[in-house]
């Protein structure tokens, strides 16, 4: 048994969504799972098992930034048998066009996190997505009117960044939002062999000062909702 999920394989699904928040678990559990137990409480970080249109699905919270997720990530996979993690949270948007509540997939996710340098042993290492989950999010996205941006984006260590300018530098290369756990995701899904996707609400739009505006809580609702339905149709899809 983990030490930090105190549950057995058979406890949870082969297709694991993955918030940050224990409130958000047991919400997504609530309202989108049909018969859905507790399967972890260790922590106060709430994981739940049911089904979604008939087919198994868990969800774990699993804290915030590299150093917690990494634990979770690991021991969902490594321990108790997970076979698909697909991260669903929030994330401040830089591209350009995005409105509050948009729905960002990552393609891809580059890492402003010393972590990855551990996890990889310093060799250098690109954290991607599985493309396959990239696809059918962007397509299911679309068929439900979501308006969704794809491409790459940036997994930060620090939640306070005092860096002068780095949001606009950021956002001059391309990426599309800036979070804090994509790329540990995606970089312990090559490591380990499971399938990897995040697929973020925008919460935030950062401008190129680094000031924010935040969504207000209707509207980060509404947006999570709108998220969370894409979301649970990709992590239970027969790819």
């Amino acid at each position: 048994m983990p030490i930090h999920l105190r549950a057995e394989p058979s406890d949870y699904a082969p297709a694991v969504l993955v918030p940050g928040d224990p409130r958000r678990a047991q919400y997504i559990a609530e309202t989108f799972f049909e018969g859905a137990r507790l399967v972890n409480e260790e922590r106060g970080m709430l994981g739940y098992t049911g089904t979604y249109k008939g087919k198994p699905l868990s969800v774990q919270s699993v804290g915030m930034g590299g150093a917690s997720v990494a634990i979770y990530y690991t021991e969902l996979a490594e321990q108790l048998g997970a076979k698909r993690i697909v991260r669903v949270g929030t994330a401040g948007g830089l591209g350009a066009g995005m409105q509050m509540g948009d729905t960002v997939v990552a393609v891809s996710a580059t890492c402003d996190d010393p972590m990855i340098d551990i996890l990889t042993e310093g060799d250098a290492h690109a954290p991607t997505a599985d493309w396959r989950l990239v696809e059918l999010a962007a397509r299911t996205a679309r068929e439900r009117g979501t308006k969704v941006h794809v491409g790459p984006i940036v997994t930060a260590a620090v939640f306070y960044d005092r860096r002068p300018g780095i949001m606009e530098r950021w956002r001059a290369r391309g990426h599309l939002a800036v979070e804090m756990e994509a790329a540990i995701l995606y970089t312990l899904g090559a490591i380990y062999g499971f399938e990897t996707l995040a697929i973020m609400t925008i919460s935030d739009l950062i401008a190129g000062t680094g000031d924010t505006v935040r969504i207000s809580d209707e509207e980060l609702k509404r947006g999570v909702d709108q998220m969370m339905e894409v979301a649970c149709d990709v992590a239970t899809a027969e790819i």
